[in-house]
């Protein structure tokens, strides 16, 4: 099992969540978080004020899958979360010892 973390720009969501729909993924886990990379925020005007915005609203996805999933996940996620410009994210994808279902107590691939 692969364990896949997407940080990607909040309005691409809804593009990435139907994707994965559409090759079967039957759940994931989003969380607001905030961050930068290269692009090291941006400055804005508030009120006639200058200031620095250093971390920038992303979100984060998690995926659970099998393993024979895992490229089709991330290149779903790669093609509908780019917008080929700087602070598009990032993708990880981890090895998942093992999954446990909490209702029926089912491990592995049968809890994903």
């Amino acid at each position: 099992m692969r364990l896949i973390e997407a940080i990607i720009k909040p309005f691409k969501l809804d593009d990435v969540r139907e994707a994965l729909n559409e090759i079967g993924v039957s759940g994931l886990t989003v969380s607001e978080v905030k961050g930068f990379g290269r692009q090291k925020g941006h400055t804005e005007i508030y009120r006639g004020a200058e200031y620095v915005v250093d971390f920038l609203p992303k979100v984060k996805l998690e995926v659970a899958v099998k393993d024979d999933m895992a490229d089709a996940v991330v290149e779903a996620i790669r093609s509908k979360a780019s917008s080929n410009e700087i602070g598009d994210g990032k993708i990880f994808v981890r090895e998942l010892l093992d999954a446990i279902r909490i209702r029926t107590g089912e491990h592995g691939d049968d809890a994903v």
